[in-house]
C-alpha cells in the first residue's frame, strides 16, 4: 500500500474502530488566550466572512489574530476611556462628591468607548 502524503512528511496514524485518523498535536507555545473581543471578532468572522475564517484556520493564524485583535481592543478602551473621562471632566472629586453620578457617566463612557472600538477593530 502506497504511504500518503502525510505520512511521507512524517505523520503517524491512530485506528479508531474502522477510522484511521492523524495523530495532530497542538503545540501549547502557539495557543494564546482569546477573551471578550476576540471571541466577537472570531464569531463576526464565522457568520460574514467565512473565507478569511477558513484562510485563518487552515493558515493557523487564527488564535493569533484573536488575540492581537483582543489585546488591540482592550487597550484601545482602556485609551478612549481615559480621554474621554478627561475631557469631560469626570475626575476623583467628582467621585468622591457624587459615586452615583461618578458611576453613571463612567458607564456611559466606557460603553461609548467600547461601541467605537466595536465598529472600528471588531467588525470591520
Amino acid at each position: 500500500m502506497q504511504k500518503s502524503i502525510f505520512e511521507q512528511c512524517g505523520g503517524t496514524y491512530t485506528q479508531v474502530g474502522d477510522y484511521l485518523l492523524p495523530d495532530l498535536i497542538i503545540d501549547e507555545a502557539e495557543q494564546q488566550p482569546v477573551d471578550k473581543y476576540g471571541r466577537m471578532r472570531k464569531r463576526y468572522l464565522k457568520e460574514h466572512r467565512p473565507i478569511l475564517f477558513s484562510n485563518l484556520l487552515l493558515s493557523g493564524k487564527l488564535d493569533h489574530h484573536l488575540s492581537e485583535t483582543d489585546r488591540a481592543c482592550a487597550d484601545q478602551v482602556n485609551l478612549l476611556t481615559r480621554q474621554m473621562a478627561d475631557r469631560e471632566g469626570v475626575t476623583e472629586a467628582l467621585k468622591a462628591a457624587d459615586q452615583f453620578e461618578w458611576v453613571r457617566r463612567m458607564n456611559s463612557i466606557r460603553n461609548r468607548a467600547e461601541e467605537i472600538v466595536l465598529n472600528e477593530l471588531v467588525y470591520d
